[in-house]
């Protein structure tokens, strides 16, 4: 598996990246090319499947509307880390990266996002709410809750949209940044826009979502509908069930169901968010610049939606790089190729 890596200063790009489609030009509004010449760096050693350990024992803080559930590992006086899941994945997607980081001297916390695993609401009347201004929040009152001043916030999926959040309207509270996918802030506008038929088809399980029949069924096949989204957004990572087993019990969070569904309805305009975000959505809506240092990911073989890196590289305005995590690597990156993803954690430290 070899990492191929983009740096944000040097000359535009000459040759294609992996990944590059109708739907990515389309999900980033105002993308503009500007990613750099490609260079080979270290190999890095292929997986086949992630290991069975674990990252417990929990621990649980109460920030803003939540309690919390979360891991730490590592020196309680590292520099922090914090790590941020996506869907329909958990926090063992760092079960390797996790404790690499901690050998290297970081303080690295993994919470649960809302709706999955051990985190809930302290209050039952508290909206079930996955507006990405809610989520990004939520990392912004858990280092408040830990007093955390600034953390190095690293993520795929959700949760690289969340630390893409946080940089963007939190810079002071962010040391350096990974993310996985690049840029994927938007708003409901932007939502509203069509897609190109085939990457309309990419998006078959938020119209799905948009649907009661699709609510239902969720509800029913979580599990079964959780292994099939590994599948196609990582179609050449041979994950094993007992691999899936440990991640998959953090959907039998009660919230669980109603947080993806109003996180997809929320994106079609579907379903309205809380006013105490507004103001920030707002400035979302706008589609902020990046100016902490940087490290955007991609694997090769990521089969979910995701846009390409030349499409949002004017998005960040600081320090920055690129890299392309070749050899069959899919969606799931830090789980799929945990020692790339532990080395852009440790790089952008030093960007």
């Amino acid at each position: 598996m070899n990492v191929n890596m983009l740096n944000g200063t040097s000359q535009p790009i000459r040759r294609r990246l992996v990944g590059a489609s109708l739907l990515a030009l389309a999900m980033t509004p105002l993308g503009l090319p500007g990613v750099v010449d490609a260079q080979t760096i270290q190999p890095v050693p292929a997986r086949v499947a992630a290991s069975h350990t674990t990252l417990g024992p929990l621990k649980h803080v109460k920030a803003g509307v939540l309690d919390v559930a979360y891991a730490e590992t590592g020196p309680a006086n590292g520099p922090v880390v914090i790590l941020l899941h996506g869907w329909p994945y958990d926090i063992d997607a760092f079960a390797d990266v996790a404790p690499a980081l901690a050998a290297k001297g970081y303080r690295v916390l993994v919470p649960y996002a809302r709706g999955y695993g051990g985190t809930h609401f302290l209050s039952a009347k508290t909206m079930r709410n996955a507006e990405p201004a809610a989520l990004a929040q939520d990392v912004i009152d858990f280092m408040d809750a830990l007093k955390i001043q600034r953390a190095e916030l690293a993520g795929f999926d959700w949760g690289a949209r969340s630390a893409d959040i946080v940089a963007a309207l939190w810079p002071q509270r962010v040391k350096a940044l990974v993310s996985v996918s690049g840029y994927l802030i938007g708003s409901q506008e932007s939502g509203k826009q069509p897609l190109p038929p085939k990457a309309e088809l990419q998006w078959w399980y938020q119209y799905y979502f948009a649907t009661e029949r699709g609510r239902i069924g969720y509800e029913k096949n979580r599990h079964d509908f959780a292994k099939l989204i590994w599948q196609l957004a990582s179609p050449q990572w041979k994950f094993d069930d007992a691999t899936f087993e440990r991640s998959a019990v953090a959907m039998d969070n009660p919230d669980h169901v109603a947080i993806v569904i109003h996180n997809y309805r929320w994106r079609l305009d579907l379903a309205k968010g809380e006013a105490k975000y507004a103001a920030l959505e707002k400035k979302l809506a706008a589609f902020p610049t990046i100016g902490v240092p940087t490290i955007t990911m991609e694997g090769d073989a990521n089969g979910a939606p995701h846009p390409p890196a030349e499409a949002y590289r004017k998005r960040f305005t600081g320090k920055y790089e690129y890299r392309l995590i070749s050899g069959g690597i899919g969606h799931n990156l830090p789980q799929e190729a945990p020692q790339a993803f532990t080395q852009a954690v440790i790089d952008a430290d030093h960007l």
